[in-house]
């Protein structure tokens, strides 16, 4: 079903022209990122540290670079943000965190894979893009659930850890798959706003999905063999993700 134009106002701003460049300074945001950052930089040490502060610094590029505007005019750029968000962000923070029962891996990773299908599904994608407090439960619930797989991994056993990255993997990338091969552009926020940059609908989310199907599956695969590579490498064994920090 071809989705119809519709008016929105997105968080990062309406869709800049091509080659228009600019930052969201809200200041709000700048002011959580500030206090997380000092409070990160207090409680943590060393190796936590590290990490903690590197997430930080994938969520101001996500939310307060030119990445955010460029995301209300293309589908692709917001799927760069996604990803940042659940593949990289995620992980960093999952591994900053104290150690703790995070309840089953095998429900987290249907829960991740069902909050990024979710606000993937056109009606939801639009209705956050249209409405702040709805964008800010995507963004957050995207992260969240993202966080609790990777702190699922990490307390993992080998074989645990590399089946749930290959079942994220899977997930990730048949979402990719299908905008792929998808026949018309279904997401109406972006049906009037690719033109400027060289993109129509269709070929922006087409891009979308390869993001998805390629690099951002890839990273699943790459933790996947990672843990694989410990658990039956010549050094002594591995039984959790978390034992090799």
């Amino acid at each position: 079903m071809k989705a119809a134009a519709m008016h929105w106002a997105p968080y990062c701003g309406s869709a800049p022209a091509a080659g228009d460049w600019h930052w969201n300074l809200d200041p709000l945001l700048l002011g959580i990122l500030a206090v997380t950052t000092v409070i990160v930089a207090w409680r943590t040490r060393g190796r936590e540290r590290a990490l903690g502060l590197s997430a930080l610094a994938v969520l101001a590029f996500v939310f307060v670079s030119p990445l955010c505007a460029l995301s209300s005019a293309l589908f692709a750029a917001r799927t760069v943000h996604h990803v940042l968000l659940v593949a990289v962000a995620a992980p960093l923070i999952a591994w900053t965190l104290p150690t703790r029962r995070v309840g089953p891996l095998a429900l987290a990773t249907a829960v991740q894979a069902a909050v990024f299908w979710g606000w993937h599904a056109p009606l939801a994608y639009a209705a956050a893009l249209s409405n702040d407090p709805i964008y800010w439960t995507m963004q957050l619930s995207l992260l969240a659930s993202a966080v609790w797989f990777w702190a699922g991994v990490r307390r993992a056993s080998a074989p645990a850890a590399v089946g749930h990255l290959l079942v994220a993997m899977v997930a990730m990338g048949l979402l990719g798959a299908l905008l792929t091969f998808a026949d018309q552009a279904i997401y109406a926020p972006h049906l009037l706003t690719t033109q400027a940059w060289g993109f129509t609908p269709l070929a922006d989310q087409q891009a979308a999905g390869l993001i998805m199907w390629a690099p951002a599956a890839a990273v699943y695969l790459a933790a996947a063999l990672l843990v694989l590579g410990r658990w039956i490498g010549p050094d002594q064994p591995v039984t959790r993700l978390d034992q090799t920090a």
